[in-house]
């Protein structure tokens, strides 16, 4: 059995009204693709200064670490050499 239909509007006005929107669908998912690959890349890139950053944060802790212990470490000489003199 074959049967007939009858579209309201017709099949070419129905096709040009669906190919329009399609059309317009498709270019709003690439512009939705570009968003959010700009957002990634971006998102990306913060990380990596993130970490960049931590990693500066630390070496530079460690060179604080370092001078502090050296100071520390020169006073008590200091202070060593001072009362050895006193008792000497």
């Amino acid at each position: 059995h074959f049967l007939d239909y009858i579209y309201e509007p017709s099949q070419i006005e129905l096709f040009e009204m669906l190919l329009g929107k399609h059309l317009n669908m498709q270019m709003w998912k690439v512009l939705l693709d570009s968003n959010a690959a700009e957002q990634a890349a971006r998102m990306a890139a913060m990380e990596n200064a993130t970490q960049k950053a931590r990693e500066l944060i630390d070496e530079l802790i460690l060179q604080r670490n370092r001078a502090r212990q050296t100071q520390i470490t020169t006073e008590i000489s200091e202070i060593v050499s001072g009362a050895a003199a006193l008792e000497g």
